[in-house]
């Protein structure tokens, strides 16, 4: 039960167990320096650099796939107040240039070596940021940040929002048209960039002045990345990272004029949105001495899916890192979100487009590092044994809530789920009160981490139990919900 972060692949037809994971990194090739300049230059090396929310890695890969080389640094976040995250955008850049060379370092290489690079990041963390100077406005406000929590509720109980689900269920009747059955069931998160971005734009009158006079860029970390790496050159980002923002139309693989209108957020501040392995340009030959292409943006959780090979529909990965993702591929087909499963593009090649439903809870690993803080365990590898060193968690529970609450409670079926909204909308329409015929996920992000059940005789071994044993449950649950709701 030793935390760490790893990677569950799941596919119909294998045994439920198997678990395939990252190969261990190669012994590094000496250094070059004794090598002809011809056959140091012939020798290509992929550079992979990954932005997660609790680490920042960079791994040198050789023609093989073998690992030669990594570096990796641990993201500092900022907590300015009460429910807010941040990133500051200066220190970020200096660490994410630190690993690359480190890594390169590590090889035994030369950036010359380097044919190119690819870059994954967490996903619903942005920034905004003078287009003329390339000056920031703010610190990245990361997806954890709560910040935006009354303006989600507030949306969420608007009558807005109610006349938004009574018309697209309406509508729906009419056409049987799963975007409109998606927009009848319509809720905000935190998690979304939408309303954080409108809580900046209200909020931060610089913002707002340079996004009226055309002078406003916004970006998550990918396209701040890649305008700093190309010095203001490139301005863009890839399918998946857009379709993780919440203000993103999957259906039409556009960004929504409808949310951006609800939300005054203008439409001239989004970048434009390539393919996955599109070529992003290069990185400026002063901040590494050569220039290195740029071959591919993804969003954190989608590489996860496309690096441990879950091509086919019905391939399952459950990522457990910050927070516990659970993503499945739905081939070409977009799935219509229910049960707390929501619609995202895995990647985008050429014509080929492949989307994946996923549900999530935030606190995973966050929990972890918290017991550590405390002096809970000096080391992860204790933890096993700690758990391991009780019977049970003696009837102590821990509720996983740092980030808020996110609950996944299935739905029978699609078709039950079709006549449950058009009937939950109509009696809306006639104002006529009744219990609900298809339970949604709950998502409060008020709700605060909490122990239960604690007595006298509570260790520590107890505690640790059940913050491993609350990562198992929420996991466990998410199987549930796929096998009710998309088998």
């Amino acid at each position: 039960m030793a935390w760490g972060r790893r990677r569950a692949v799941v596919r119909p037809g294998e045994p439920s167990g198997s678990v395939s994971a990252s190969p261990r990194p190669a012994q590094p090739p000496p250094p070059c320096g004794g090598m002809p300049r011809a056959a140091a230059a012939a020798a290509a090396y992929v550079l992979g650099v990954d932005v997660g929310s609790l680490t920042l890695r960079c791994h040198v890969y050789d023609k093989t796939a073998a690992v030669r080389g990594a570096s990796s640094k641990k993201v500092e976040t900022l907590h300015p107040h009460l429910g807010w995250v941040e990133l500051d955008p200066e220190v970020l850049w200096t660490q994410v240039t630190d690993v690359i060379k480190e890594a390169v370092q590590a090889a035994g290489l030369q950036m010359n070596q380097i044919a190119g690079l690819g870059i994954s990041t967490q996903r619903g963390t942005f920034i905004t940021w003078n287009k003329k100077t390339g000056k920031p406005f703010h610190n990245f406000i990361s997806w954890q940040d709560q910040r935006a929590a009354e303006l989600v509720n507030s949306w969420n109980r608007s009558l807005i929002l109610k006349a938004i689900h009574v018309i697209s269920t309406m509508i729906y009747f009419l056409t049987w048209s799963d975007r409109y059955l998606a927009a009848s069931s319509l809720t905000f998160t935190t998690q979304h960039v939408s309303l954080r971005l409108s809580w900046v734009l209200q909020n931060i009158s610089e913002v707002q002045e340079a996004a009226n006079e055309n002078n406003c860029c916004f970006g998550t970390i990918d396209t701040w990345l890649l305008y700093k790496l190309t010095k203001g050159s490139v301005y863009a980002t890839d399918y998946s990272n857009a379709s993780s923002t919440g203000v993103f139309e999957p259906f039409q693989m556009c960004w929504s004029s409808v949310l951006s209108k609800l939300f005054s957020i203008p439409m001239s501040i989004y970048p434009p949105v390539e393919d996955t392995n599109h070529s992003f340009g290069s990185v400026d030959a002063e901040i590494f001495g050569v220039p290195i292409p740029i071959m591919a943006l993804v969003a954190d959780q989608q590489a996860a899916m496309f690096g441990e090979c879950c091509f086919h529909a019905g391939d399952v990965k459950l990522t457990m890192g910050t927070g516990i993702f659970w993503d499945v591929n739905t081939g070409n087909h977009l799935h219509t979100p229910r049960a707390g499963l929501y619609p995202l593009v895995g990647w985008k090649i050429g014509k080929e487009v492949v989307f994946l439903a996923e549900g999530n809870a935030s606190d995973a690993g966050s929990p972890i590092k918290w017991a550590n803080e405390l002096d809970l365990f000096t080391s992860v590898d204790e933890t096993s044994r700690m758990a391991r060193s009780v019977v049970d968690s003696e009837g102590v529970c821990f509720v996983p809530s740092f980030s808020g609450l996110q609950v996944l409670v299935p739905c029978p079926s699609r078709w039950y789920l079709r006549a449950s909204v058009i009937s939950e909308h109509l009696k809306t329409l006639m104002n006529v009160s009744s219990k609900k015929t298809c339970e949604v996920p709950v998502n409060d992000p008020y709700a605060c981490a909490s122990f239960m059940g604690l007595k006298p005789s509570t260790t520590r071994n107890h505690l640790i139990r059940a913050i491993l044993e609350s990562i198992a449950f929420r996991s466990m649950r998410r199987v549930t919900v796929y096998k009710r709701t998309l088998l």
